[in-house]
């Protein structure tokens, strides 16, 4: 008799998503056809290879290598991101012509653009982005500020899904600004007074946000299948999408959206029990969205950007106190229901390496920007997956000579006996397309395990 899901260990619920991975669905439900036999074989092949990389396994070929561009793709191919993001037809194509050409392991998907018309139906203020605040031909910017107010920790604490949903996400979106209006969920209980919860249903202000809601909606589902359609086409010749979702550090959600860098760094002198408590109520919240999304789109890797634990931003007494341990759990709980977190450690994250020894071996994939890979390999190598380090101004201003000087002292500190994904370190616009093709071609080459 199989186990069930919840019976099973982390190891098997792993060894169960890596099975799924290796025998893919297409919409439908149905097995994957596979455009030839050739591409089937590539596709186990690259499962497997990572498989192996992030248990900590020498892969039975060669290092695995990984492209995750940022706005790349749709420059190679000619347009403007403003394009990529309005058109959604030239966004898959350009994605398309970008695997096909170059050919990683293991492509990012079609999504990272993102709809622009949905940002402008909702009047979304967290952001800029081209044609709104930006220019055509670069990538969004984020409008960082104080989406939450420092007086309103007991709000967020006493009932997160009423907070963000008439406090930070009326701040964030305009169109859904009357939404302040509505009644809490909670208060909503017997026929006696129970119609005056849903007066502000019926003003027009709040009718009109959503029907700017359904709008938006419509807009974002068209934009999934144009994505989704493309990701399944590239399955079919050999290249695995392997992202399942997104989640992030608590520390993070409150000081890259809910408070910004400022009013955190205020918090944590000024009030330190609250940002804690926030912490705390933020990790299971955190948790269910990585597992929530691995479970609909049935892929288990969660990315997971980290920005505020950087080298640099705190001291180590303040990450161990209040970036470390609400992190930890957030990874241990997506581990727990079979995923597989996939940090991404922007800047350097030399001074944080010493706890990630504190995690399960052989569940994490972590992508490194700016940090000495040799010190990596030496300090964590042995629990986490190594991903990463090619410099993206390295790719923008080197040669494929450099381009090849790189990767092989990267193979040779952090791929020697497997436990490493070769990679970009940051997401990348720009890059002349003759060093990505030869960190791919020479990976290939020179990364064989004997």
């Amino acid at each position: 008799m199989e186990k069930k899901w919840e019976e099973m260990s982390a190891e098997e619920k792993q060894e169960a998503q890596f099975q799924k991975l290796l025998a893919p669905k297409d919409p439908e439900g149905n097995d994957l056809k596979f455009q030839s036999r050739e591409a089937e074989a590539a596709y186990k092949a690259r499962i497997n290879r990572l498989k192996d990389a992030i248990q900590l396994k020498r892969p039975p070929d060669r290092v695995p290598v990984a492209l995750f561009p940022s706005m790349f793709p749709y420059m190679y191919a000619g347009m403007t991101v403003q394009e990529a993001m309005y058109d959604y037809e030239k966004c898959v194509a350009g994605y398309k012509k970008f695997v096909l050409d170059f050919e990683p392991d293991f492509p990012m998907g079609a999504a990272g653009p993102g709809p622009g018309r949905f940002y402008e139906i909702l009047d979304y203020k967290l952001y800029s982005w081209p044609g709104h605040g930006v220019a055509p031909e670069h990538s969004y910017q984020c409008n960082e500020g104080e989406y939450m107010k420092a007086e309103e920790y007991d709000l967020l604490l006493s009932d997160p899904s009423f907070y963000f949903r008439n406090f930070y996400l009326p701040r964030v979106f305009g169109k859904l600004a009357p939404w302040n209006m509505l009644p809490p969920l909670t208060g909503i209980l017997e026929m006696y007074g129970v119609a005056f919860n849903f007066i502000p249903f019926g003003l027009p202000p709040v009718q009109d946000a959503y029907k700017a809601l359904f709008e938006a909606g419509a807009e974002a589902l068209k934009w999934a299948m144009a994505v989704g359609g493309v990701d399944v086409e590239l399955a079919t010749l050999g290249f695995p999408n392997i992202f399942g979702g997104f989640s992030k550090a608590p520390f993070d959600v409150l000081g890259d959206t809910l408070r910004g860098t400022r009013g955190i760094m205020i918090d944590m002198y000024r009030q330190p029990d609250k940002l804690l408590k926030a912490l705390e109520a933020l990790t299971p919240i955190m948790i269910g969205l990585g597992l929530g999304a691995a479970q609909q789109t049935g892929k288990p890797f969660i990315f997971m950007p980290l920005h505020k634990g950087a080298d640099g931003f705190l001291s180590d007494a303040q990450y161990k106190e209040f970036y470390w341990p609400t992190f930890k759990q957030v990874m241990l709980g997506l581990i727990e229901g079979g995923c597989i977190p996939l940090p991404a450690a922007e800047g350097g994250y030399n001074t944080r390496l010493k706890y990630l020894n504190e995690l399960p071996k052989g569940k994490t994939l972590w992508m490194f920007d700016q940090t000495d890979m040799a010190a990596a390999k030496e300090t964590v190598g042995d629990t986490i997956c190594l991903l990463g380090n090619v410099p993206s101004s390295l790719l923008k201003l080197g040669t494929p000579d450099d381009i090849r000087d790189c990767v092989k002292k990267l193979i040779d500190t952090a791929g020697k006996g497997g436990g490493y994904v070769m990679g970009n370190g940051a997401f990348f616009d720009e890059a002349k397309p003759e060093n990505v093709k030869a960190m791919v071609a020479f990976t290939r080459e020179y990364g064989v395990y004997k």
